[in-house]
């Protein structure tokens, strides 16, 4: 059974300020309550906010060692010196590489590769094997991205082979920084950077920023490296606000103008090619087919073997011919392909597994575990199980002689905190507060579980345990005009710090034509209308809820939460509710 959820009104903005704003704007006081909520209060504060400029970012040699960083890079070009770029194979870490990798081509360095580790053979981070494979290389510089911040015993190992190291990281830091060239990452205690939600590939993009600022390199050319930050941005979930809704902004304008060949050729296999992309679309659609090509297992780990999948995501990302990104592009949608064939028997398996267990099935937590599981897609079979039972979730398998895995958490519950307790039983995790990594001995797995399961029942409020939907505000259906649905899109980007607006409307109905649509028949496709007022209605699409079918086709009254969407269908562009929640009234 779908798990109920509570529903929570947000404090609503002073009044007075509200009407004032509304007034100054030409806008609703719905609207202008949204600009309250989100602390923006001033007509001059509004302006900043919908018209975001790119002279507003910071200034990048606030970062901790960005001069030492610049000033490395300036001498291994002057030098033409081997550089490798390297980073994670996740879209941040490939959007990352690929964004550093296209700067240095473009400024006209030859001796340039790059390295996207093997999930299943190197591990995450960097690793004694990727070094190696750099010093059989000859390279003396590796500029790491969104990875390295704890890589202390590496980057020392990289040094005594004569290999030097600018880590560009933005996961929190353990107590020693590794001792490379430089470690840009602004979440550093020692660093005065004046914004520390960067994505990886944004700490790279600074970088590049720097370096060309330092070079007298007009801002405008490094613009077009734009459409990958913004696909970091949004895939890796990094706060909306401050720089990255700055970054985002311009990111998602490159990406509807004229994207990168290889952006572009997953834009046309996601279908999206007429359509003007919003995150959502690069959450949903692009980013997990940049993603896909990292968690698929490679058959071979020898230095003849196929690159890891990774590898083939920087290829198309940095590609400049439309014909050979277009190949590239149906090999990235291939990995996505299968990755969905097996998260979906994988997570079928795993959820079979909590049901046939009541012990399991009764605690406030779930830690799994299955060696024969995939470790590229466990993280995304967590987050599906999140989604069914709502809770802090671990999902272990076994690789290269270890047991690793992936961890979720629910909002408003510190699941960093909660694998850091276990900390003596792990060989090593990183992470946050809403998602870790973590690898143990086998023998392990079971003080791992009781210790892990034991702190979740002991520190969290079970209030958390029931899923919160978070409303804006009230509206009435008559509200939702045109003018209305064009002005609420100029909040866009929306995302983490700004999020899309969640509203309220009771005493809605349905005239009887709802249906079932979707493969499983488990979307409720309806059109709404409030009160006995037809000329109300607009469509709207309640995902995963057949639930409340019967009800709704009864024409009995409900009250919905939903966010105003474009839908796009045959060219045509019309607004609908994506329903997030449905209450029958009596």
């Amino acid at each position: 059974m779908p798990i109920e959820k509570r529903w929570v009104v947000k404090p609503q903005g002073d009044r007075a300020t509200v009407e004032a704003l509304a007034a100054q704007l030409g806008m609703s006081t719905v609207l202008a309550n949204l600009l309250v909520q989100r602390g923006i209060d001033t007509k001059e504060k509004a302006q900043r906010f919908f018209s975001p400029a790119l002279r507003d970012l910071h200034d990048p040699f606030l970062m901790k060692d960005m001069d030492k960083a610049v000033e490395r890079i300036e001498r291994a070009v002057k030098a033409g010196e081997k550089v490798m770029i390297y980073g994670d194979y996740d879209v941040d870490g490939t959007t990352a590489v690929a964004l550093v990798y296209k700067f240095l081509s473009q400024i006209g360095h030859k001796n340039l590769s790059f390295y996207i580790p093997d999930r299943y053979v190197d591990g995450y981070g960097i690793s004694i094997r990727s070094i190696d494979h750099a010093v059989r290389k000859g390279v003396t510089l590796v500029i790491a991205l969104d990875c390295g911040i704890k890589a202390v015993e590496k980057v020392a190992y990289a040094k005594e082979c004569g290999v030097d190291f600018i880590i560009c990281d933005h996961h929190l830091p353990a107590e020693e920084i590794p001792a490379a060239v430089a470690v840009l990452d602004p979440k550093r205690t020692d660093c005065n950077y004046p914004f520390d939600e960067l994505s990886g590939c944004g700490v790279g993009f600074k970088l590049v920023e720097a370096y060309a600022k330092r070079n007298n390199i007009p801002f405008a050319d490094i613009e077009h490296l734009l459409d990958l930050l913004v696909v970091s941005i949004a895939s890796d979930i990094v706060p909306l606000v401050d720089e990255n809704r700055i970054l985002a902004y311009y990111g998602l304008r490159k990406l509807n103008s004229s994207p990168s060949k290889g952006l572009e050729s997953i834009i046309k296999i996601c279908g999206l090619e007429n359509h003007d992309i919003t995150i959502d679309d690069i959450v949903f659609k692009i980013g997990p087919r940049i993603n896909a090509a990292g968690r698929m297992r490679m058959d071979e780990d020898d230095e003849n073997a196929a690159p890891s999948g990774g590898h083939a995501a920087v290829s198309l990302l940095i590609e400049g011919n439309a014909r050979e990104a277009a190949k590239f592009g149906e090999v990235i949608d291939s990995y996505n392909q299968d990755r969905k064939s097996i998260d979906r028997n994988v997570t079928q398996e795993a959820h079979d597994y909590v049901e046939s267990n009541p012990e399991l099935k009764a605690l406030k937590s779930t830690v799994i575990y299955n060696p024969k599981w995939m470790k590229g897609i466990v993280g995304i079979v967590a987050s599906r199980l999140i989604e069914t039972y709502y809770r802090p979730t671990v999902v272990l398998t076994k690789s290269n002689g270890f047991v690793t895995g992936s961890a979720r958490s629910v909002a408003g519950f510190d699941l960093y905190q909660a694998v850091e307790s276990c900390s003596d039983l792990l060989e090593n995790f990183g992470g946050h507060m809403y998602a870790a990594g973590l690898t143990m001995k086998e023998e392990n797995v079971e003080a791992f579980t009781k210790r892990f399961n034991d702190y979740v029942e002991e520190n969290i409020d079970p209030n958390i345990l029931v899923p919160q939907v978070d409303i804006d505000s009230e509206l009435m259906f008559s509200d939702i005009t045109d003018e209305f649905h064009r002005q609420l899109n100029n909040f866009q980007p929306f995302g983490p710090g700004n999020s899309s607006p969640v509203f309220m409307t009771r005493g809605a109905s349905n005239h009887g034509d709802a249906r079932l649509v979707g493969a499983e028949c488990d979307h409720l496709r309806m059109d709404l209308m409030q009160g006995e007022r037809p000329h109300t209605s607009i469509p709207a699409i309640a995902f995963q809820q057949p639930q409340h079918y019967k009800w709704v086709r009864a024409g009995k009254p409900i009250s919905v939460c939903y966010q105003i969407v474009d839908n796009h269908y045959r060219g045509t562009v019309t607004k609908q509710l994506r329903v997030k929640d449905i209450k029958p009234e009596n």
